[in-house]
């Protein structure tokens, strides 16, 4: 199937997968089981929750894999949108992509690089009061400090400027990178997991012993559980960065659903593998009180070296997964262009690199104002909302297509149809609803400075004036 933008079909199954893979292993996998332990205080219930957040993020990628495979266009999700929903809910998704997703989200994880990277080496930094000089304040966020941290800043920066560059100059090398990367990450893991596994310092009975101090019951259990799932379903977001290549995939109607299938099944693997690798070392009760729970396990088995591999760890996960984002991000805008939904100059495809090199320079430059700004931290914090309200409505395109055009090509088709995309629906439906609750309770008793969720709300709809804006433009350059 060729592709239906000037973009040619130069990426393979491997590295479709990997950036699936990249795109979900984060950091989140080595601090979410001491949060886990803190909410459920068991063991089994800890690799239920993370079997069942696997489960609902893999049926809900099922359930796009379907509509993805119908549509295998460069822009991903966007594409889909516009399809299912029409223009302005397709640029809506595709303005939250450009402004908090892609860039907030990637700019907040390459952050993480360069404050791990201070185990290894002290970045420069100026004084307290030099940093607290300029104070940039925003209502209902809170205060920010452009100068905090600046060499931390300053390394992010130069970290995502290279990234960029790769993408810039080759979609091959790129594609190369990432599966460098990723295949770098799980093998390191898997070292981990078969250290701490192997030591002889852990016990087999952590994982059936529970803290009595901690273990919920009857509606609390409920409520505990659902928390730990959102922390692990925060976890393994970020593979439908993948999609946004759609249009760049050989064998798509294939190779699409293979790679987020294979990939996610093996993100949940790795997770179940590392939750439990980290059990056998720590009893329930002391991963609950910790606040480095991946540093704690190794340094029981590796002693004080063990926090160097965690660091070391935590920036190649991280860097596996900013390079996913950078790297498949500016295809969205890219797409946006050539539908007239963006500035027309970010839809040119470089002559010589063939690659959308000026949605490479325009993303790398937003990320680095939200990067100096530092208000990336709250975007970071608000975006996983926006992500699920329009995965929400993506998941209902399932059945939409399968209604309004009964009789299409559909060369993979969700299985347990329409039972997975509704209870995915369900699911999304509670989630979003116990997610705004949880930040409107935490902002009325002063827990939080920011109602995290209607903020991402809020910076999404300030897109459409936009929309009017490059809906004009289409229509005078229609009547010329």
């Amino acid at each position: 199937m060729p592709s239906s933008t000037g973009l040619k079909r130069t990426i393979s199954l491997s590295t479709a997968a990997s950036l699936v893979i990249g795109g979900v292993i984060g950091s989140g996998i080595f601090m979410r089981p001491a949060e886990m332990a803190g909410l459920l205080g068991s063991p089994v219930l800890i690799l239920i929750a993370w079997v069942i957040a696997g489960l609902v993020t893999l049926f809900s990628a099922m359930s796009t894999a379907e509509i993805a495979a119908m549509m295998p266009e460069t822009g991903g999700q966007y594409v889909y949108m516009k399809k299912i929903y029409g223009d302005f809910w397709a640029y809506l998704f595709g303005w939250a992509n450009f402004a908090v997703i892609n860039t907030a989200g990637t700019a907040a994880i390459a952050f993480i690089i360069g404050q791990y990277f201070e185990y290894f080496i002290t970045l420069p930094r100026f004084s307290l009061v030099v940093e607290h000089s300029i104070t940039l304040h925003i209502p209902m966020v809170g205060d920010i400090f452009p100068l905090e941290n600046f060499g931390v800043k300053v390394f992010t920066i130069l970290m995502l400027a290279l990234l960029s560059l790769v993408g810039y100059f080759s979609t091959k090398l790129g594609g190369a990178l990432q599966r460098v990367l990723t295949y770098t990450k799980v093998i390191a893991i898997l070292f981990l997991v078969f250290g701490l596994f192997f030591s002889g310092k852990g016990s087999i009975q952590n994982f059936i012993t529970e803290d009595a101090g901690i273990r919920p019951v009857g509606f609390a259990l409920m409520a505990a559980m659902v928390a730990a799932c959102n922390g692990a379903l925060q976890a393994f977001d970020g593979y439908s960065i993948m999609l946004t290549i759609g249009g760049e995939i050989k064998n798509p109607g294939k190779n699409i659903p293979r790679s987020l299938i294979m990939g996610l099944l093996t993100c949940m693997i790795v997770y179940l593998l590392i939750s439990a690798a980290m059990m056998y070392v720590l009893p329930v009760g002391i991963m609950a009180k910790s606040s480095l729970v991946a540093s704690d396990a190794t340094q029981v088995v590796f002693g004080t070296i063990g926090g160097g591999i965690i660091a070391g760890l935590i920036c190649l996960n991280c860097l596996g997964t900013t390079n996913g984002n950078v790297f498949t991000a500016p295809r969205m805008t890219y797409a946006m262009s050539e539908k007239g939904d963006f500035f027309k100059w970010t839809g040119v495809i470089h002559k010589k690199y063939q690659t959308p090199g000026n949605g490479f320079l325009l993303h790398f430059l937003w990320m680095l104002v939200l990067v100096l700004s530092g208000s990336f931290y709250v975007l970071a914090d608000m975006y996983i909302f926006i992500v699920w309200l329009f995965n929400l409505m993506l998941v209902a395109g399932v059945l939409i297509l399968r209604k309004r055009m009964p009789d299409a090509d559909r060369p993979y088709k969700v299985w347990g149809y329409p039972w997975i995309p509704i209870l995915v629906l369900v699911f999304n439906a509670f989630y979003l609803v116990i997610t705004m609750y949880n930040d409107i309770h935490n902002y009325t008793m002063g827990k939080s400075n920011t109602i995290n969720s209607v903020f991402g709300i809020i910076l999404t709809v300030i897109g459409i004036p936009f929309f009017f804006y490059f809906r004009q433009k289409k229509k005078k350059s229609v009547k010329l």
